[in-house]
């Protein structure tokens, strides 16, 4: 039973280092980019755009009202 314990505990710390690792691939190339100020501003209104549609989604698929 310590094993199996053991082993759960391992999860969550994969989980984050899997997290870590797809969150630097994906900002280190972007962070090079940002010295560029038509590009820093692309990037902002990118990150702006994706956080707003998710927002919204997530309100659409949790709202209780039905839209007929």
């Amino acid at each position: 039973m310590r094993d199996f314990f053991l082993n759960v505990t391992r999860y969550p710390r994969y989980l984050i280092a899997f997290g870590l690792g797809v969150a630097n691939s994906v900002l280190e190339p972007l962070a090079r980019r940002r010295s560029n100020p038509v590009t820093a501003v692309a990037l902002v209104g990118a990150l702006v755009s994706g956080l707003l549609s998710l927002g919204l989604i997530l309100r659409a698929m949790v709202s209780t009202d039905v839209i007929a």
